[in-house]
C-alpha cells in the first residue's frame, strides 16, 4: 500500500543519478560516518570472504574496505548507475591487479530486492543508504537469506531527529511533508530481531553541520541525491510566501551566525547466527526426535 511517506522509487533513483558528478565534493557527512564505522570494526575479529557494500553510491566506502580486506572479495550494489560509473575510476591501481575473484563488482539493483543467492555474503556494509528503503523489515529479510551463517550486517542510518530544523521549519506552511520520514534506534533493533539477528547491538550520536544560510542547505542535500521524495511531497513549486516564512522560522534558530542542520546518525551491526536445524533433512530429524 502507498502512503504519503512512501518514498518514490523512480524519483529516488533520478536524484542519485543526477547527483552523481556532485556527490563526492558534498558528501562530507557520509566519509565521517564511513571513517565511524571503520573504527568499530576494529573491535570485530572477522575475515570474510565477500563482502557487500550496500548502496554504495561511489564506492568511498568500498574502497576504504578492500584496504581493510585485501584477500576478501568486494562487491558494491547502488539503485543509481551513474555512482557506479563514477566508482569504478576510483578502485585503487593495486585492486586492478588482483586475479578476478578478488576485485570488486559492481551491480545496479535495489537494496530492498538484493540480487544475490542464498548465503552467498560473509559481511554486509550499508552506509547511510536503510533510510532510503520503504519496507525496512523486508530489507532486513532479504539481508538475512543472502548472509552466510555466521556472517555480519554492519550499518549506518538517519533517525527520526535528522534534519529536525528543516522538519519544524516547513510544518504548517502547506499541507505537504517536506522532509523524508526516518526510523526510530528501537524500532530498527526490534526488526533485526524479528528477522532472527543475533544480538544487535545499536548506538546513536548527534551530528550538526552549520551553514551560512537555509539555500546552502537546500544546496548540500540536492548535491548527494538527498532532497524529498516521498509521495507526500509538493509536486509544484512553492509560494514566494510560503518559502519566506520557512526561511523566516529557520532563522529563528541562527546561532553564531550559522544554521544548523542536525543528523541523528544510528550505528548498528547484528549477526547472522549459524543454525544447524538448516543441515538437517526433514528425515535426520524425525530419527533424531526433533520437531520439523
Amino acid at each position: 500500500m502507498i502512503s504519503e511517506q512512501t518514498l518514490d522509487k523512480k524519483q529516488l533513483r533520478a536524484a542519485f543519478e543526477r547527483a552523481a558528478g556532485s556527490y563526492d565534493q558534498a558528501a562530507v557527512l557520509q566519509r565521517e560516518i564511513s571513517h565511524r564505522m571503520l573504527a568499530r570494526l576494529e573491535y570485530i575479529k572477522y575475515q570474510p570472504e565477500v563482502i557487500l557494500d550496500a548502496g554504495s553510491g561511489t564506492g568511498y566506502g568500498t574502497q576504504q574496505l578492500a584496504k581493510r580486506y585485501q584477500q576478501s572479495r568486494l562487491i558494491a550494489i547502488d539503485i543509481a548507475w551513474s555512482m557506479l560509473t563514477h566508482a569504478r575510476p576510483n578502485t585503487a591501481w593495486w585492486q586492478r591487479l588482483l586475479p578476478l575473484q578478488q576485485r570488486s563488482d559492481y551491480v545496479c539493483g535495489d537494496i530492498e530486492q538484493l540480487p544475490f543467492k542464498n548465503e552467498s555474503i560473509g559481511m554486509i556494509w550499508s552506509n547511510l543508504a536503510l533510510q532510503w528503503c520503504n519496507n525496512l523489515e523486508h530489507t532486513f529479510a532479504e539481508i538475512h537469506r543472502i548472509l552466510r551463517a555466521d556472517g555480519l550486517l554492519m550499518f549506518s542510518t538517519f533517525g527520526p531527529d535528522t534534519l529536525k530544523e528543516l522538519r519544524q521549519s516547513f510544518a504548517g506552511i502547506d499541507g505537504y511533508h517536506h522532509v523524508n520520514r526516518f526510523v526510530d534506534m528501537h524500532d530498527i533493533g526490534d526488526l533485526l530481531l524479528n528477522n532472527r539477528f543475533s544480538t544487535p547491538v545499536m548506538d546513536m550520536e548527534y551530528i550538526t553541520l552549520t551553514y551560512d544560510d537555509v539555500i546552502s542547505v537546500m544546496r548540500d542535500l540536492k548535491a548527494i541525491g538527498a532532497h524529498n521524495v516521498i509521495q507526500g511531497r509538493r509536486q509544484g513549486l512553492m509560494g514566494k510566501d510560503q518559502w519566506r516564512h520557512a526561511i523566516a522560522a529557520y532563522e529563528t534558530l541562527r546561532r553564531d551566525n550559522k544554521l544548523p542542520a542536525t543528523f541523528e546518525v544510528i550505528y548498528g551491526h547484528a549477526w547472522k547466527p549459524y543454525n544447524p536445524r538448516s543441515i538437517l533433512t526433514p528425515e535426520t530429524r524425525r530419527q533424531l526426535g526433533l520437531p520439523p
